[in-house]
């Protein structure tokens, strides 16, 4: 056995597919994005007065997955950070993932690490943490550039409390400026907000279209040239990938995605070259990984809301709100457990459309009034599997299993 370890690392001590692979992977910041130059122009000027010291405005950043948003930032940021350094002026950029990091408490103390602070990870008060930020920042002239991505999951769980203190966090600075940048994949985020952070947070917007197909083509055609060693990819394979992420609204990290997945599939398989058949295998990968990841984290009503969707969208139809719910309660009572609110589910249903596994859209019926429309947006197989397995009710299991027939 130890000799067919061994033979595994030496093949992958030298790929014969990747020259590259991290150029690939979602982290990595290229200093040439394709199709996004105005995007560049807008942040770096909105950006740009830190270069004389001064506070720049907040910016509120829209666009849906994949369209760049946070590459640009952090692009603009390092070339705004570099400039700086050979001025001799302190910008510091701080950068948090708001749905990783998804309570108020763990997103100030991450601030309070990007300023050389340490807190604990439990034990004080969001309050407290907040202060001891400021007194820090009091101790530490310069400009700070706070980037809260994903914000609309902060907003969503815990409301805007915390924003409305950053927005002020100026007012009580005498010797270091502080600017936000919140980056967001809902257009709908920002009416949500109590209109003094609204006004505040939104001092400048910026919105990114989705790409087009063409324009996945190039720019996996310049991360291509970066991560893949000559002449492994067929033809067929960037215009496949750009074509499928075109299909997901233009969703750059999508493409990226499935070409990366694609070579590690061709390495695994000890082919030398990356077909169209590779693409197809790791869109289908992917699809799991992704729905087994967001299944997995969702609270039990979470769960059992899918579930129901699941029942009621059989054989492909769409269904309404009412139809999930009444779905939903039977499946509950089934259990013996303790229904939530219209209210509530109607909110869930919401999350689970964000979170891209079902697409939920309101139509009117004219007199009759607004609905919402509901089906499935992930794979309905990878989501009953995971269900199956994940809710351990054996009825339920049943149940799912039987809703095979899609």
């Amino acid at each position: 056995m130890s000799d067919v370890v061994d033979e595994i690392f030496d093949a992958a001590e030298k790929s014969r597919i990747f020259r590259d692979r991290e150029k690939l992977l979602p982290d990595y910041v290229p200093d040439v994005l394709p199709h996004r130059d105005s995007e560049i122009k807008r942040l770096a000027l909105v950006l740009a007065p830190s270069l004389r010291g001064e506070k720049p405005n907040n910016v509120f950043i829209y666009g849906l997955t994949g369209t760049g948003k946070t590459a640009v930032t952090r692009l603009v940021l390092r070339k705004l950070v570099e400039r700086a350094g050979r001025k001799g002026i302190r910008v510091t950029p701080i950068y948090v993932n708001v749905r990783h990091r998804d309570t108020p408490y763990r997103v100030m103390a991450d601030i309070a690490e990007g300023i050389g602070l340490r807190v604990p990870f439990t034990g004080l008060s969001v309050g407290e943490v907040y202060k001891r930020v400021v007194d820090r920042l009091n101790r530490r002239p310069g400009v700070y550039i706070i980037v809260l991505d994903e914000i609309d999951f902060l907003v969503r769980k815990h409301g805007d409390d915390l924003l409305y203190r950053l927005t002020r966090i100026n007012e009580e600075l005498s010797r270091s400026r502080v600017s936000l940048i919140g980056i967001t994949n809902s257009t709908t985020l920002v009416d949500s907000l109590d209109p003094r952070v609204k006004s505040s947070l939104g001092e400048e917007e910026i919105v990114f279209p989705p790409y087009n197909a063409e324009q996945l083509r190039d720019i996996l055609e310049e991360r291509a040239r970066l991560a893949f060693n000559d002449g492994v990819l067929d033809n067929d394979v960037i215009p496949l990938c750009a074509a499928l992420a075109a299909r997901e609204h233009g969703d750059a990290r999508r493409a990226l995605d499935l070409l990366r997945v694609a070579g590690e599939i061709a390495e695994r398989h000890g082919d030398s070259r990356v077909t169209k058949q590779h693409v197809m295998a790791a869109r289908m990968e992917i699809e799991r990984d992704r729905v087994a990841e967001v299944v997995k984290t969702l609270p039990l009503h979470g769960k059992l809301v899918l579930a129901a969707t699941v029942l009621v969208t059989a054989g492909g139809r769409k269904a309404t709100t009412g139809e999930v719910y009444d779905e939903y309660r039977r499946l509950v009572r089934r259990i013996s457990l303790e229904e939530v609110t219209f209210r509530r589910v109607s909110g869930i249903i919401a999350e689970l459309d964000m979170l891209g596994i079902i697409r939920a859209r309101t139509i009117s019926r004219g007199r009759y009034g607004k609905t919402r429309i509901i089906e499935l947006a992930a794979d309905p197989q990878a989501i009953i599997g995971v269900l199956s397995r994940d809710l351990g009710i054996e009825e339920l299991s049943r149940l799912l299993r039987d809703a095979r027939h899609w």
